[in-house]
């Protein structure tokens, strides 16, 4: 990337802007208004969110969700009498929402934490090898992907309805949208022909699945029209339009590091850890593919290079169980004793399957240590220190053994590594992956997926360049710049 362009001109229209970002933990929406020329970002409603087992599945309550949205999006309405411009939406990827004929849901939508995906996988596998899906798409090999979840229907003879959208996009595609899959979701479903940038026809062929109940897909930055239904009849949203931001969290997170340079890497770090670099094309050489990484899309048709690594979720899961068995720990408390220990005997591998199973983690920590002919550690609450301490250096290892791996297969010389997300206010872990990696650790913005959202919206609005191109790339960078400014 070259230096970030001249600061932009103070736009006409100062309308407001909102920002949905849908969390597996929690969701936000965001409002942005004009104080003069200068851009104000204020959180209106943020809501918990958590997937719920039902019938010994695990769903998310698509309702609730939906219901915590529309207050957020009327909080918003009140707070901005000049109008709202847009509204656009970023979130988790890879789960999706199965719509009937007149577009309502079919159900609540499966949490890619279901286990129902571990036959799936293996019986899709019978049927197309791991090794050519990876070639077509250039995507981490992962049991979660959106291919996997669509053939476990298959296979239970789930009704698939007229279409499937994933989250994001059909929380636009409710408030009037055309039905889309954005570019950068897309991707994560494992089901994208990498070098076409459309659906792979092989992969849905050899996992017998209806190519025409896929979207269309579009680019990051697709105006998708007006807001319509019960929300625009409110006078802020009148003229509101929706907007295809980079429906993926994290391509949104690394849309907002107003990053310049091809010295620089990312961890967007939460319940997991992507841990990687932006490329110019995508990386998909047998050593690639030997070490899984995954492709993804990116603003400005770049790639988003990275690995996902196992994040918060193992401290988070710790905790609760913690907490459920007498003792809640506040995070700062809980870190300021785990410094204090020396480092651990031995690391976990942070990426085994069983760590990324619901409920039980203190459990299943001891369990792969004692495969491994490793003492057992305390699983009381009075002694998490102990195991906070081994979860923290064993993810600031796994992410320095990542990004030399980054480093091999691009072959960047990085120098800074920008953290992002909810996890880069763990000051401890910061401190132990800047010490693993050797490079310069920066806190980028903890929102980060909703900067990069806001950036999306300002460049589609503002700039006059196609939303395929670098230069728009650049827009949104120098939007990011000036929404969290890091650099000069």
């Amino acid at each position: 990337m070259s230096a970030l362009p001249e600061e932009h001109p103070c736009p006409e229209d100062k309308r407001a802007s909102v920002a949905v970002d849908l969390g597996a933990e929690s969701c936000r929406v965001s409002l942005l208004r004009w104080d003069g020329c200068t851009p104000r970002i204020s959180l209106i409603h943020r809501f918990p969110n958590s997937p719920v087992t039902t019938e010994g599945h695990i769903h998310w309550p698509l309702q609730a969700i939906e219901a915590g949205v529309d207050q957020g999006m009327r909080q918003c309405a009140e707070l901005a009498p000049e109008g709202i411009r847009s509204v656009a939406v970023d979130g988790w990827a890879v789960d999706y929402v199965r719509v009937n004929e007149l577009g309502h849901p079919l159900d609540a939508p499966f949490c890619y934490r279901d286990e129902r995906t571990i036959a799936a996988e293996q019986h899709l596998h019978s049927l197309i090898a791991p090794e050519r899906m990876a070639e077509l798409t250039g995507v981490q090999q992962f049991r979660i992907n959106t291919l996997y979840q669509l053939h476990a229907d298959k296979l239970a003879a789930v009704p698939s309805g007229r279409r499937w959208l994933n989250l994001p996009e059909y929380m636009l595609y409710r408030w009037g949208a055309e039905p889309v899959a954005e570019y950068t979701n897309a991707t994560h479903s494992q089901l994208i022909d990498l070098y076409a940038r459309n659906w792979s026809r092989e992969i849905f062929e050899a996992a017998e699945l209806d190519l025409k109940a896929a979207p269309r897909i579009v680019p990051p930055g697709t105006l998708l029209g007006p807001m319509t239904g019960p929300l625009s009849n409110l006078p802020a949203f009148k003229n509101t339009e929706l907007i295809a931001p980079a429906c993926h969290d994290t391509a949104s997170a690394i849309a907002g590091i107003p990053a310049s340079g091809e010295d620089w890497a990312y961890i967007s770090s939460g319940t997991w850890s992507l841990v990687g670099a932006l490329t110019r094309q995508p990386l998909n050489s047998l050593s690639v593919r030997a070490d899984n990484f995954t492709n993804l899309g990116a603003v400005g048709g770049a790639t988003c290079f990275h690995k996902n690594v196992n994040g918060m979720w193992l401290l988070k899961q710790c905790t609760d169980a913690w907490s459920a068995a007498g003792k809640s720990w506040p995070i700062e408390e809980l870190l300021n004793e785990a410094e204090k220990h020396t480092a651990p005997d031995a690391l976990l591998n942070v990426d085994d399957p069983e760590l990324l199973l619901v409920g039980h983690m203190p459990q299943r920590i001891n369990t792969q240590r004692a495969k491994a002919g490793l003492p057992m550690l305390s699983e009381s609450p009075e002694d998490a220190p102990a195991m906070t301490s081994l979860i923290l250096h064993s993810l600031a290892a796994r992410y320095a053994e990542v990004l030399a791996r980054v480093k091999a297969h691009s072959g960047k010389s990085l120098q800074r590594l920008f953290i992002v997300g909810g996890g880069n206010r763990n000051k401890l872990l910061n401190r132990l992956t800047a010490e693993a990696t050797g490079l310069t650790v920066i806190c980028g913005p903890t929102e980060s997926s909703t900067i990069g959202n806001f950036a999306v919206q300002l460049a589609v609005l503002e700039s006059e360049c196609a939303s395929t191109s670098p230069d728009f790339a650049q827009e949104v960078a120098q939007w990011a710049s000036t929404l969290h400014p890091l650099e000069a």
